[in-house]
């Protein structure tokens, strides 16, 4: 094809644009939305995906955490919630493991009643509900890659000796005590005074507003925390091991340990999970894949009607431009050069319902992010394949007007009025 045949196509379709702005506008319409629909729902998926990287890349890529069960996207069964709970020397003999570096066994309590939680923290007349209580080793903060606003972790001699000190979340901090410095001074929680040492740094968020429930907790000395809660028993052990090529080293040798030490026969499967951030990567990919789906599902609907649109419009201007195409055939123009001259044609008026579909999108997207403060981010792959995929509609709707066109008699063409 002769780079001048494919310039006149696209200043004859943009000529059909202009003589027929209305029905031009209302062909490409489908197409218009297909792509929007398909850009603003990529750059929520994108946005949200790269923020839940963010999130689980906060825990550090050499981080297990062993419970009875994988509590990250998944209810538990009653086989799960019968299984024996994992215990203090469990942590300790994962700690004696070579690649290990450091661990923490937590415990936690949190009292909920038709959904609202009245564990409480207060300091003189300031309350807040629903605060989580944790007990955790001196080695948390390290294990969990948790940094400090303000403060210190407690130390092992707090541990030993069960002193009454606590770490408080970012947002029990500040709505207790606002912007007078909470270290150093006493908070009351279940009728003991302890504390504060330390205050943790605001959690990562999902989504742009409200707050992170693990924002509002009071970290205890493990030993203290038994002091408050001697019922709690079931424990979390976090692990911190050398290096995250070490993976799979590192989790047979707990596993070969814990099965050992729990006494699990060699037939039986593990009565305890191994997992680590990439859970939640797995747990949020099975989410999108569902959300992928709905991004075609929609977007699909609105490219076929943009598609059998431009079908229509092609057909009706292959019908007032018979004579033309007469002409054409008559100065020696080929059936070649007509199908090349018409499918141009319909590809350049999907083409454009792309470009406005991306431009569309793209506003919509900064609409949600500035406007709404949800975490969408454009994603260049899905541009440029929503612009692909609107040329080729064109293609695809556009080659039976275009066959159509070329294959006409020219003498009848001529005749016609």
């Amino acid at each position: 094809m002769a780079l001048s045949d494919s310039r006149e196509s696209v200043r004859m379709a943009l000529d059909t644009l202009r003589s027929n702005k209305l029905r031009s506008g209302l062909t490409i319409l489908g197409i218009v939305i297909g792509v929007a629909t398909v850009i603003c729902i990529s750059s929520l998926i994108n946005g949200v995906n790269n923020r839940v990287v963010e999130i689980a890349s906060q825990f550090g890529t050499n981080v297990l955490w062993v419970f009875r069960w994988n509590f990250i996207g998944i209810r538990p069964t009653a086989e799960m919630l019968a299984r024996k709970q994992l215990t203090l020397d469990d942590a300790e003999a994962i700690r004696n493991l070579p690649h290990v570096a450091a661990v923490d066994a937590a415990r936690q309590y949190n009292n909920w009643q038709l959904g609202v939680g009245y564990v409480a923290v207060q300091y003189k007349n300031k309350k807040i509900q629903n605060t989580i209580l944790n007990g955790s080793m001196p080695t948390f903060a390290t294990v969990s890659n948790l940094n400090f606003a303000a403060g210190r972790p407690f130390t092992e001699n707090e541990e030993f000796r069960a002193t009454n000190v606590t770490i408080l979340g970012h947002d029990t901090a500040e709505k207790l005590f606002d912007t007078e410095d909470p270290i150093g001074k006493d908070v009351v929680v279940g009728g003991d005074v302890f504390t504060v040492i330390g205050v943790l740094d605001k959690y990562k968020q999902l989504f742009g507003g409200g707050s992170n429930p693990n924002d509002n907790v009071a970290i205890f000395p493990l030993t203290t925390f038994h002091k408050i809660h001697p019922e709690i028993e079931d424990t979390i052990i976090s692990i911190k091991y050398d290096d995250a090529r070490n993976k799979s080293l590192v989790s047979e040798e707990i596993r070969t340990i814990l099965r050992e030490r729990r006494r699990v026969r060699v037939e039986k499967n593990d009565d305890f999970a191994i997992f680590g951030p990439d859970s939640i990567l797995d747990f949020w990919s099975q989410i999108t894949s569902g959300l992928v789906i709905f991004m075609f599902a929609v977007s699909s609907v609105g490219l076929l009607v943009g598609g059998v649109g431009v079908m229509n419009i092609m057909l009706v201007s292959v019908t007032e431009r018979t004579r033309e195409i007469g002409v054409r055939k008559a100065i020696g123009a080929t059936k070649r050069n007509v199908l090349i001259q018409f499918t141009f044609e319909a590809m350049t008026l999907c083409a454009l319902g792309g470009v406005l579909g991306i431009v569309l999108g793209t506003l919509l997207t900064l609409a949600i992010r500035y406007g709404v403060s949800f975490p969408a981010s454009l994603s260049t792959f899905w541009v440029v394949t929503g612009f692909v995929v609107s040329g080729a509609i064109g293609l695809i709707f556009g080659i039976y007007p275009a066959w159509k066109a070329a294959t006409l008699d020219p003498i009848e063409a001529l005749r016609y009025e």
